[in-house]
């Protein structure tokens, strides 16, 4: 339901409730089914391997079902895309892009700040089969065009980047990879289609991990993939060769954690963004990296492509060294100490750079990465003083 009848545009919170389903297809039932299948019985003989018109439309449990059919039709309509995937992990949602358009022989352009199990995909999987994977500087932006070789054929993009949260001029890079043939995915999973709808600046897939914020419950493992038109064929054709399907039930999970979606990054926004102008003007913190602060020397290209900030940042601690950063994390009562993010619950965990080859800083101290969840803000504050104070004694 992208439109009204009077033909204006829905909401963003409209279409997160509404999207994906049709009650009236389904006996007035506000939710769709959740689909256990492997087995599909066909009518007729006939039918079955005929790609003729009038043939079934579902033939095999992996290849979708009516709840992933609705996933899948909701977040075209947040993404605007041709067509989504949903696979069993955020890191499957990034190989399978790769898989699907990179060959033997085929230069890879993968920004130096990337999420850190897809950096192992490509030194390992994508290397092994012949792929030259090549890192470049996420502040590169237009000179990116520098890097591009006659076999460049994808480039792997991250904005805000992972733990470090530069900001990448999206619309400079994809035009210098159309320019030489290249095609562009992204990893939106910072800032969801609710805050950066990815295709419309021209990338041609988008991928996140719906674990995160769609999920919203920190209970489920699923990513997602979009394509634009181009793309679309060859991504859904991969995605069918490889059997990287998602389960039924995980695939609903984030179908329903979509429909409070919005509400809830409204609050992680709000939340992050309080905790993270308060952190700067603490003693023993030498810097926020939130895209949104004013501060942020990526904040003017985040204000003019990303229409809102979700609930992670990083703090560098100031005046401290391992000893301290371990003290700041063990005196944390609310926050927890785990991976992931976009839960309902706060975490905080060491980031390294170690793995990095460009992006590396330099930083004055640690870093931590926090995620802020959906409790209050007060006591949230009253927690990160409990690990300021124990850093500075340690």
């Amino acid at each position: 339901m992208a439109e009204h009848k009077n033909n204006r545009q829905a909401g963003i919170n409209t279409r997160l409730a509404h999207s994906g389903n049709d009650p009236h297809a389904y006996f007035g039932f506000v939710n769709p089914p959740v689909v256990h299948a492997s087995t599909v019985l066909f009518s007729e003989a006939r039918l079955m391997g005929s790609r003729h018109e009038g043939s079934q439309k579902y033939v095999y449990g992996i290849n979708g079902t009516p709840t992933t059919d609705a996933l899948g039709a909701a977040v075209d309509e947040l993404e605007g895309s041709a067509g989504t995937v949903a696979v069993p992990s955020g890191l499957a949602a990034v190989a399978l892009p790769l898989l699907a358009f990179l060959s033997a022989g085929d230069h890879l352009l993968v920004t130096d700040s990337v999420y850190s199990p897809t950096r192992r995909f490509c030194d390992t999987t994508l290397k092994r089969f012949g792929v030259d994977v090549e890192y470049y500087d996420p502040l590169v932006g237009a000179g990116i065009s520098g890097l591009m070789k006659p076999n460049t054929r994808l480039i792997l993009t991250e904005s805000p980047a992972s733990g470090t949260f530069e900001i990448q001029d999206i619309p400079a890079i994809v035009t210098a990879a159309h320019a030489g043939g290249a095609i562009v995915v992204m990893d939106n999973t910072w800032a969801t289609p609710v805050y950066f709808r990815a295709l419309d600046y021209g990338v041609d897939i988008t991928v996140h991990a719906a674990t995160k914020y769609p999920g919203g419950h920190s209970d489920l493992l699923l990513g997602l993939v979009s394509a634009n038109e181009k793309c679309w064929g060859q991504l859904r054709q991969t995605f069918l060769t490889l059997g990287i399907c998602a389960g039924p039930d995980d695939a609903y999970q984030v179908l329903r954690g979509l429909r409070s979606m919005g509400v809830r990054l409204e609050r992680h926004q709000q939340s992050a963004l309080e905790i993270a102008r308060w952190l700067e003007g603490k003693p023993g913190v030498a810097r926020v990296l939130h895209p949104a602060l004013e501060s942020h020397p990526g904040h003017a290209l985040w204000k003019r492509d990303f229409c809102g900030a979700s609930g992670l940042f990083s703090i560098v601690l100031a005046n401290c060294g391992e000893k301290g950063r371990l003290a700041f994390l063990d005196a944390l009562e609310i926050f927890g100490l785990g991976y992931s993010w976009g839960g309902y619950e706060s975490l905080a965990v060491p980031f390294s750079l170690k793995d990095r080859t460009i992006a590396k800083g330099p930083y004055e101290g640690p870093l931590i990465r926090l995620q802020i969840g959906l409790e209050d803000v007060e006591d949230l504050k009253a927690d990160l003083e409990r690990g300021l104070a124990a850093a500075r004694d340690a």
